[in-house]
């Protein structure tokens, strides 16, 4: 794909893709749409809603990602689901205050599960993601039964973060969509080819010029002050929680490490922890099969 050519793209047209890369016995148009909530300043949360019936799954994506990056693991589940794109993400509008951090996502999210997940079996979030749903099941702990967080703890530093940081505060513009690609897989080289051009045609989006930029704002107060940590405090919430919670760590990730799985084991005895061999940071792209069977997992628990 030259700068010269227009990209086309349905945005539910991509999932047989992930059905015939990873061997699911899912049906390639699923039932899956697109919903917005108003939110406070006149601002609005998109997200994924996966099924009819009430979702019992509740996805938070990580920095710079969206709603899409869970749809392996939608996929392979085939659970009621509503998979958000964070404020600032994906189809939600942008903070004019640049205000990403965790507390303040955790009251966005809420209006939004509130409305449409408010019975949501699990909560699951990823990097930011994951902190921001920790924010919200200490501000709201009606809204969060039971947390996941996969691949984060409060022990986040900028220093174990910075590959990922690097590649997220890279370039915003690209001539063209190969451009785009090659610099996603030198940054990503276990993941394959064609799992990379979907996330990006979900993630960027083609200007006028056929030139293409990413759809996430860069403007956040992390980004502008690389040396703070947006998890300043949160080990205290992790004592303060009423709900049970587990970790997901990738097992070739540097963000996670033993002292913050300790941390975490120290802070909350009753924790579970699982690693998932072979899957960095993100653990729903790197192993998404792995993942879906934890959460399924955390569906029959609460079940019982």
């Amino acid at each position: 794909m030259t700068s010269t050519e227009k990209v086309p793209y349905d945005e539910f047209g991509l999932f047989h893709e992930n059905i015939a890369e990873y061997g699911l016995q899912a049906s390639a148009k699923p039932q899956v749409s697109r919903v917005q909530i108003q939110v406070e300043d006149g601002r609005s949360v998109s997200a994924l809603r996966w099924g009819s019936a009430a979702p019992r799954i509740v996805f938070v994506h990580g920095s710079a990602q969206n709603a899409h990056t869970w749809d392996t693991v939608c996929l392979a589940l085939g659970e009621p689901i509503l998979a958000l794109d964070l404020p600032g993400h994906g189809h939600s509008s942008w903070r004019d205050d640049g205000d990403y951090s965790p507390r303040s996502l955790a009251f966005d999210i809420a209006t939004v599960i509130e409305a449409l997940a408010p019975r949501a079996d699990v909560v699951c979030g990823m990097s930011l993601g994951g902190l921001t749903t920790l924010a919200l099941a200490h501000q709201r702990p009606d809204l969060v039964s039971r947390l996941m967080m996969v691949d984060i703890t409060p022990g986040v530093t900028p220093e174990k973060s910075k590959s990922i940081t690097d590649f997220v505060n890279g370039p915003q513009s690209f001539a063209s969509f190969d451009e785009l690609l090659a610099r996603t897989i030198e940054h990503n080289p276990a993941r394959s080819r064609s799992s990379l051009r979907r996330g990006i045609l979900h993630n960027a989006r083609q200007l006028e010029d056929l030139s293409w930029e990413w759809r996430y704002d860069r403007r956040s107060h992390p980004r502008r002050n690389p040396g703070t940590s947006v998890a300043s405090g949160m080990w205290e919430m992790i004592e303060r929680l009423h709900c049970p919670v587990t970790l997901v760590r990738g097992g070739t990730s540097p963000v996670v490490d033993d002292a913050d799985v300790a941390e975490l084991q120290r802070r909350r005895p009753d924790s579970v922890v699982h690693v998932v061999d072979g899957a960095g940071h993100s653990v729903q792209g790197d192993r998404p099969l792995e993942l879906a069977a934890l959460v399924q997992r955390e569906l029959v628990t609460r079940a019982s």
